[in-house]
């Protein structure tokens, strides 16, 4: 599949309104902006687009929740926090392509009947978030940000927020706490963001990847967006690739693609020229899969069926170099780091999982400690506000469910098993 998303990403001044002009650019807007809102999103519907940060669902049914009757202003909320280990796709666009998300950003609050919307970026990316102002202006000052769009009456702002650099205010609720100036902590729900979200007000929250198809689909045709995939996983789709490969970055394809093709055809192969011991198909939250599984489709649907998930698409490969038990350790050293401390499961259990995790991999474990940490990591998952807890315990659940003998052998000998060169790979 020729890219559509990145094919312009590498040329000079790419990320230009007058490049993005002259190669297209805003006639998705034109064309939604001569249909009544309710058909946007029935085009939108149609197209088969699952949401791109994790979760998969349906962009046009979350656009659908959206309270037409309310007396409220509406917001639309560009999820661009990006904090998942292994995730490296959406700056990408911000960087490179960013009217493309303008324009997903116009059409999504034309289509809800928002005047606004926020682009929340975290806290790392100043250098995107400098991208984003200065074309933000210069789309402003040629009439495609403002007052009377086009001359159709409609009026809309786009704003960049940068946050504190939070891997929970990637969570939805949480990130509509930190736009209002709290602690970026998850909500209760329901009521949910459609209903009640930023400002009290009804809110769309939706990913830069999701947001950047959006003007595809108008413009091409929601036929043509299913026909790029399998059967509910069309469209496009950027993978990052990461870990022991020859070429790692960041690739669009279909979602026919398999995971073995990712490895092999687009990151050149496994480093070295080493055995692939597992992946962690869709960022550091996700259950690993082995090398008997690596034939199934990158998709929504297909890791499901392999007993994983998409999540953000990050296919973090690993060699036989590497010690599971160190990447549980590594990985949970991270969610402790990250909790908001809201939950009690969440604050307790994290750092409780990295002290006996810790303990093992430095060769003073017991057998006991194996099943203790199956133990609470069920006392974690599900036990949250929000999936925060269930991706915390993702790495500890699958790799004992996957590596247990290399746990016990940790315990048996008193160190870690793994070849003595995997930490320099």
């Amino acid at each position: 599949m020729d890219p559509v998303l990145t094919s312009h990403v590498r040329e000079p001044r790419g990320a230009t309104l007058d490049a993005y002009v002259g190669r297209g650019g805003y006639e998705g807007l034109r064309k939604a902006l001569g249909l009544a809102p309710a058909q946007v999103i029935d085009m939108v519907k149609a197209s088969g687009l699952r949401g791109r940060g994790g979760a998969g669902f349906p962009t046009g049914m979350k656009w659908q929740f959206v309270p037409k009757d309310s007396p409220r202003p509406k917001y639309l909320c560009c999820n661009a926090d990006e904090s998942e280990p292994g995730t490296f796709k959406d700056h990408v666009l911000m960087e490179r392509n960013p009217h493309l998300l303008f324009e997903g950003c116009l059409i999504g609050c034309y289509a809800i009947g928002a005047k606004v919307a926020y682009i929340y970026i975290r806290g790392e990316f100043s250098h995107v978030q400098r991208v984003l102002e200065a074309e933000i202006e210069a789309a402003r000052a040629k009439g495609y940000l403002g007052k009377n769009i086009f001359g159709s009456g409609f009026d809309c702002e786009i704003y960049a927020h940068r946050g504190a650099g939070a891997y929970e205010a990637g969570e939805e609720s949480a990130l509509l706490e930190s736009l209002e100036g709290k602690r970026a902590q998850p909500r209760l729900r329901p009521p949910f963001p459609a209903v009640v979200g930023l400002y009290g007000c009804p809110t769309a929250i939706n990913n830069v990847e999701t947001l950047c198809n959006v003007p595809l689909i108008l413009t091409n045709g929601p036929e043509w967006f299913a026909s790029l995939g399998p059967e509910k996983n069309g469209g496009p789709k950027l993978y990052c690739i990461s870990g022991h490969v020859e070429k790692p970055g960041v690739y669009e394809t279909s979602m026919h693609v398999t995971i073995r093709e990712l490895i092999d055809k687009y990151g050149g192969g496994i480093r070295g020229g080493r055995t692939l011991k597992a992946v962690i198909p869709g960022g550091s939250s996700t259950p690993v899969i082995l090398p008997d599984q690596i034939d199934a489709q990158a998709s929504f649907d297909g890791l499901v069926k392999a007993g994983s998930m998409l999540g953000s698409a990050a296919i973090i490969v690993m060699d036989d170099t590497t010690c599971m038990v160190w990447l549980a350790e590594n990985l949970m050293h991270f969610y402790r780091h990250e909790s908001c401390g809201k939950c009690t499961p969440c604050r307790e259990g994290t750092d409780w999982l990295l002290k006996i995790l810790r303990r093992i991999e430095r060769g003073e474990g017991t057998m006991r400690d194996i099943d203790l940490l199956a133990d609470v990591a069920s006392n974690i998952g599900g036990k949250t506000l929000c999936p925060f807890g269930d991706a915390a315990v993702a790495p500890v659940l699958s790799t004992i469910q996957h590596f247990r003998a290399e746990y016990e052998a940790h315990v048996r000998e008193g160190r870690c098993t793994c070849p003595a060169d995997w930490r320099a790979m």
